[in-house]
Formats: structure tokens, C-alpha cells, sequence
């Protein structure tokens, strides 16, 4: 009777981590995903915490945020229309440095659900290698 209930509980475990895996909602960061379309879909959605890949045209550079942390921060302009913020960790990789309005970035992040369009993070590597490394690419140099 013992071994029937234990075996129960270990494919209820093993089914609901495979739903879990399986759902978009979970679809956390350690499983990369990239596309511009996952980025549109994860926009339109309003999800949250998604690996995402894609490119857009800086159309405005703000000043850095210098709370904690610094991150250098700019909107890009999607292929899809829409915009998104980018907030790059300035002491965890290097800034941008010839950085302007019209050029064009790559980037490789976390994306984060807000109503102005969403902010990307996560654009440089992880210290402790619990994350995916992300990266911005500017002028053929990746910056992560």
C-alpha cells in the first residue's frame, strides 16, 4: 500500500512540473526563448519575466537611472511599432558610450510587462550564473 501511494505522489510531482514547464506563463527566463515574435507576443500578452532576442531604433536617451544600481537607459523603437525601455546595468557591464538617436541596437534581455510598452533588463551577464547572460549589440561591438 506504501509503495502504490508513494508512486502516486512522484508522477503527480513529475505531471505537474511538466504542466509547469510547459505553460507560457512559467515560461521563466531560464528557458531562453527569442524571435521578435516572442517579444510581440510576450508584449501583447502582458507577460512578464521572458528571455527575449530582437533589435530596435533608439528614438530617445534618458539619463541614467543612478538609484542603486546604474543603468543606462533608452527607448527603442520595435519593427512591430512598439517601444521599449531599455535599462542596461552600467556596473555590471560597460556603457554604450557613442549611443544616439536613430542607431540601432540588438539586444538579448529579460523583458518586464508594463503599460508604456516594457522595459528590458538583464542585458549583461550574471555574476553568480543563475541567470541567462544577456548582451546589447551596438556598431557590430556586443556590450555585456
Amino acid at each position: 500500500m506504501r509503495k502504490w501511494f508513494l508512486a502516486l505522489i512522484a508522477v503527480a510531482v513529475v505531471m505537474g512540473l511538466l504542466h509547469y514547464l510547459e505553460d507560457p506563463v512559467f515560461n521563466r527566463p531560464h528557458f531562453e526563448q527569442r524571435g521578435e515574435d516572442h517579444l510581440r507576443d510576450a508584449i501583447e500578452r502582458g507577460l512578464s519575466d521572458v528571455q527575449v532576442e530582437g533589435q530596435g531604433v533608439v528614438v530617445k536617451i534618458l539619463p541614467d537611472d543612478r538609484k542603486g544600481r546604474r543603468h543606462q537607459r533608452f527607448i527603442l523603437k520595435l519593427d512591430s511599432g512598439h517601444t521599449l525601455l531599455v535599462a542596461h546595468n552600467i556596473d555590471l557591464a560597460p556603457r554604450i558610450s557613442s549611443l544616439t538617436k536613430g542607431d540601432q541596437v540588438s539586444f538579448f534581455g529579460e523583458y518586464e510587462w508594463n503599460a508604456q510598452g516594457g522595459v528590458l533588463h538583464w542585458t549583461h551577464h550574471d555574476p553568480q550564473g543563475r541567470h541567462a547572460n544577456g548582451w546589447l549589440e551596438h556598431k557590430g561591438l556586443r556590450y555585456k
